[in-house]
């Protein structure tokens, strides 16, 4: 990862919601990455020792604010940033960049396209706002979205998206941290 001709200089790691900064998946990512700078954050409503999310405003709030930190504590700029993580957090993310904050591309990690057994309620309508290259990853039986629902919503995404779907994994891709860690390497590599 020493390649000095890269378009990004460090990854803005955030978990779901039921999970904290030392999710084995966030941790592998940093590992893999190492010495790239790699921010693994916990929300507020986590430190705090809360089960349940903050409004999702307040956690985009809450992410533009930890970016616009590690950007100062590294000497990076936001738009040299990945941004991403699993779940809620990728969705925070993803909802950041499309409200303007700088970033140079998107890691998805079984991005919750909608609530489980809820297919109608989407949370697709920022999409069209998204401009960076994008990877999502997710199990092909992942009850917050399948590969079919992904293929109606992803084209509304301006940037370029580059998918991986896992077999036979659900929402958790239990025992996939390398899998997901091998994608992101290749997907970063031609970035």
């Amino acid at each position: 990862m020493s390649d000095k001709n890269r378009s990004y200089s460090g990854l803005f790691l955030t978990p779901g919601a039921g999970s904290n900064r030392n999710h084995s998946t966030l941790c592998h990512l940093e590992k893999l990455l190492h010495p790239l700078p790699v921010e693994r954050f916990d929300f507020q409503y986590r430190k705090q020792g809360k089960h349940f999310p903050a409004p999702v405003s307040n956690l985009v709030s809450e992410v533009k604010d930890a970016v616009e930190k590690m950007s100062k504590k590294h000497g990076i700029e936001s738009q040299d940033l990945i941004l991403g993580g699993r779940s809620m957090g990728g969705r925070v993310c993803s909802m950041a960049v499309a409200e303007g904050l700088p970033a140079a591309g998107l890691i998805l990690i079984c991005y919750p396209l909608h609530p489980a057994k809820k297919p109608e309620t989407l949370r697709v309508d920022h999409f069209p706002s998204i401009q960076v290259p994008c990877l999502f990853i997710s199990g092909d039986k992942d009850e917050f979205g399948t590969p079919e629902e992904f293929s109606q919503h992803l084209p509304k995404i301006s940037g370029p998206v580059t998918t991986l779907y896992i077999e036979g994994k659900r929402h958790d891709l239990k025992g996939a941290d390398e899998r997901i860690g091998q994608a992101a390497i290749e997907w970063l590599n031609q970035l």
